[in-house]
């Protein structure tokens, strides 16, 4: 008799589960109470991606004119003033519209019962949903837990919360403002940072940290700042917002240090939180707080006996591949397959000009556990195929262990570096040192050669 899974929401965590789980040889149903892809596919992921290829797109009109003959700039302008916010976000609403139809064919072929509606615990074994036919009970003998995460909005900007965009809404945005304040320095807010600022508008970052991007190398949240410093970007890092006023269709905030910031529309990206006060978590004994459930193991899934969990509400990550992974993890676990998850092995990018990825320890981290390191760094300005492009801003550096040459970590910046990042997950995995790692012949003229070069160093 096949097993009966519950897997409770359908984002980049919950539909993976359901399918890997489905495919397995489960009977499965997922409760969705909004869209099928969740956060990441509809509102977030995918839709900033969309949004920044656009602002690549007119990047490359400002540019173009140095290879057209004199008076060029003037019709390259000319086509900048003829942006249309409208048509921007259409595109991108297609192209989400396009995956979460995907994912609804691929729950119909595997056979996926889907209840749009919001689960909640009764007990261990049972959920409650209210449906279009009223309030109904479902037994299952596994339940996976992938309800996701909402915008965290802190003071002083509740306050205002009907009056300001966070990272979820920010695409529903209804025309640019000339001035933009982002509230936070990370991923988000310097994604964000970079693909308004090369649509035309007015932008200033927040960040209480010294530096943006915190969580990642020194060296790659130095190279972003003076990119986007250069674009005419606004970096106020060190301060705190400490009131926020209206004042008509301005927005006036007061930072840390005594200043003022103006702005037409406010950003605030400064992270996720988990809710799971109607899911009823308590009815099976289990606990939770903002930063997610409490007492998942970290490698397994499981929370308690029949209960696993995914995606943002493990705590783990906020990243959309790192949910996919936890998902598919805990499906085969349940259905007798084991696997492990391995938050270390998760790559992270940015997609800003250029791209920053890393994946494994960083040179900080790799000194903070007591290991001893090599590292061994090669610069994009010696790379001929980022030379071509006009994108030698950049770098590699890659972090091993100095007695065993063991691959611990890697970062780079560079053109599609959200891509080559791949390479060293796959090189981790495989517990590589940077000896069979320097045996790989790198095709010429690519950007992925610098990997070459600075293990050369």
């Amino acid at each position: 008799m096949a097993l009966k899974v519950a897997v409770i929401g359908a984002g980049p965590a919950g539909y993976p589960a359901a399918l890997a789980a489905a495919r397995l040889g489960a009977e499965v149903t997922v409760f969705e109470k909004d869209l099928l892809g969740g956060v990441c596919l509809n509102s977030g992921c995918i839709p900033s991606k969309s949004l920044l290829d656009a602002a690549h797109r007119f990047d490359a009109v400002r540019d173009i004119a140095r290879f057209c003959e004199d008076g060029a700039e003037t019709q390259a302008q000319a086509l900048l003033g003829q942006l249309s916010w409208p048509k921007i976000q259409a595109r991108q609403l297609a192209v989400t519209r396009k995956l979460t139809g995907g994912i609804g064919v691929l729950f119909k072929q595997a056979k996926i019962n889907v209840v749009p509606a919001a689960a909640a615990f009764k007990d261990a074994h049972t959920l409650t949903a209210r449906t279009a036919e009223g309030t109904k009970e479902f037994s299952f003998d596994y339940i996976i837990i992938a309800a996701g995460s909402t915008a965290f909005v802190p003071p002083p900007f509740d306050k205002i919360r009907d009056k300001i965009y966070d990272n979820s809404n920010i695409f529903q945005i209804p025309r640019l403002p000339k001035r933009l304040a982002i509230i936070g320095g990370g991923v988000i807010g310097c994604e964000f940072a970079s693909l308004m600022s090369s649509l035309n508008v007015e932008v200033s970052v927040v960040e209480m940290q010294p530096r943006l991007l915190p969580a990642m190398e020194e060296s790659l949240s130095r190279l972003l700042a003076q990119k986007l410093q250069k674009k005419g970007v606004h970096l106020l890092t060190g301060k705190q917002a400490a009131d926020v006023r209206l004042d008509g269709d301005r927005k006036i905030i007061s930072l840390s240090d005594g200043t003022e910031l103006e702005a037409d529309d406010i950003l605030v990206a400064i992270g996720r939180s988990c809710d799971l006060t109607d899911l009823h978590p308590e009815n099976t004994g289990l606990a939770w707080n903002r930063k997610g459930l409490q007492g998942v193991n970290p490698q397994t899934m499981q929370v308690k006996d029949h209960i696993y969990a995914a995606g943002d509400v493990t705590g783990f990550s906020l990243l959309a591949h790192a949910a996919t992974r936890q998902g598919e993890v805990a499906a085969h676990n349940i259905c007798g397959q084991p696997q492990t998850y391995n938050n270390d092995l998760i790559p992270s990018a940015v997609y800003t000009s250029p791209e920053l990825a890393s994946v494994g320890l960083t040179r900080t981290q790799a000194q903070q556990r007591g290991l001893d390191v090599k590292v061994q760094k090669a610069f994009m300005l010696a790379n001929g195929r980022a030379l071509t492009q006009d994108a030698a801003e950049g770098f590699v550096e890659i972090i091993s262990a100095k007695d065993s040459g063991k691959l611990l970590g890697v970062c780079l910046a560079a053109p599609n570096a959200s891509e080559i990042i791949s390479l060293f997950t796959v090189a981790l995995e495989a517990g590589f040192t940077v000896q069979q790692l320097r045996n790989v012949v790198f095709p010429h003229p690519t950007v992925s050669e610098a990997v070459a070069d600075a293990l050369a160093r």
